[in-house]
């Protein structure tokens, strides 16, 4: 088979054909590991975002994250970014803020007041929040490269909203405003992506743990259908749409997939029981899955060698009629050391043969 481009790479397995090879990038990719490849402080971790705001003034550092990401994926191989809108410049704010002070005590009025600060607001960030996409663009163009951009339009997810989870029992009407609400700030955003020309468009958001959060029941009611909504319009637009969640889906994994509508599944989460061979037999002629290395257990505990074995599985498990993508089941941080993530790389050039030279 001939040597594929990043695009075509990337296209292949979202076409359910076979590429030259597996795809891979980094979800989330975060010092300091990432420091350590770049051997200087990664302009897009957050956390490093103030000391690079004071040295490079608001554009510097939104160009430098641009440069950073870019110099990251060259060293690395990547085939794909996955870049989130950057931080406003200072002063500037897109999320009202309801005062702590005249909250009330009961969880369904606290959420209609968000819910009434939600229908106030813009429905999206301001445009100043999507330099970084047009700075990435550039950048890649003055480098000859070409890679496929995933952007996050995540708004249905009820991690740790407990006054949400709360109010979809107690007053289901309340709740269906905020998820439609929610809809409306994501058809805004997408709409941005489609303008700058983005690829692919996460959606979802996370609603499990080693359980259901929710009922599958609710699931279905209160979340499908808005995510089907999104979906439609990005593929309206000749775009991809990729469902994201972390934890156990297998009760609602059909509606996950199928209900919502969309292209790929993101966050595949190995830890709670979403194995790869089995959603690969299951679903594998018809979605495309984003994973699934198990990044906090794993990557973060395991020795070189187990996550070198661990990394080739996953490759093996994915091959066969395009349909997956290797990276992590969520972010590389701090629990990662250095050398596993070295690993990982190495494994996959070890696996298609590729010059291993980190």
């Amino acid at each position: 088979m001939m040597t594929m481009t990043s695009r075509e790479r990337v296209e292949a397995a979202l076409n359910h054909r076979e590429p030259d090879r597996t795809p891979y990038f980094e979800y989330v990719l975060l010092s300091p590991v990432a420091d350590a490849l770049l051997g200087r402080k990664y302009a897009a971790d957050p956390a490093n975002w103030e000391a690079l705001l004071r040295e490079k003034g608001w554009e510097g550092a939104i160009r430098q994250m641009a440069i950073d990401r870019l110099d990251l994926a060259q060293r690395l191989g990547h085939d794909l970014l996955y870049i989130t809108p950057n931080p406003l410049p200072p002063g500037k704010s897109s999320e009202p803020a309801i005062p702590a002070s005249e909250q009330p005590d009961d969880p369904v009025e606290r959420l209609r007041r968000r819910n009434e600060a939600a229908r106030l607001a813009p429905p999206r960030a301001p445009d100043e929040a999507f330099l970084i996409y047009v700075y990435t663009q550039e950048e890649m163009r003055r480098r000859g490269m070409d890679l496929p951009i995933l952007a996050p339009a995540y708004a249905h997810g009820v991690w740790t909203d407990v006054d949400l989870m709360q109010t979809m029992l107690l007053a289901p009407e309340v709740a269906h405003e905020h998820f439609a609400l929610a809809t409306r700030r994501a058809l805004a955003t997408i709409e941005m992506y489609l303008s700058l020309g983005i690829e692919q468009i996460g959606v979802g958001g996370d609603f499990a743990g080693n359980a259901l959060l929710i009922s599958p029941q609710a699931y279905r009611e209160f979340i499908v259908p808005e995510v089907r909504t999104l979906s439609r319009v990005i593929h309206a637009a000749g775009r991809r749409a990729v469902n994201a969640s972390d934890g156990n889906l297998w009760p609602v994994i059909e509606d996950f997939l199928f209900g919502c509508e969309v292209d790929g599944y993101l966050e595949i989460d190995l830890f709670a029981g979403m194995e790869l061979r089995k959603l690969k037999r299951l679903y594998g002629e018809q979605v495309t899955f984003y994973g699934n290395l198990d990044c906090g257990n794993m990557l973060s505990f395991g020795t070189p060698e187990e996550v070198r074995r661990h990394t080739l599985d996953c490759l093996e498990a994915g091959l066969g009629n395009g349909g997956h993508i290797l990276c992590a089941s969520n972010a590389i941080t701090a629990s990662v050391p250095l050398e596993n993530y070295l690993a990982v790389v190495r494994a996959y050039r070890e696996r298609f043969g590729l010059p291993n030279n980190l």
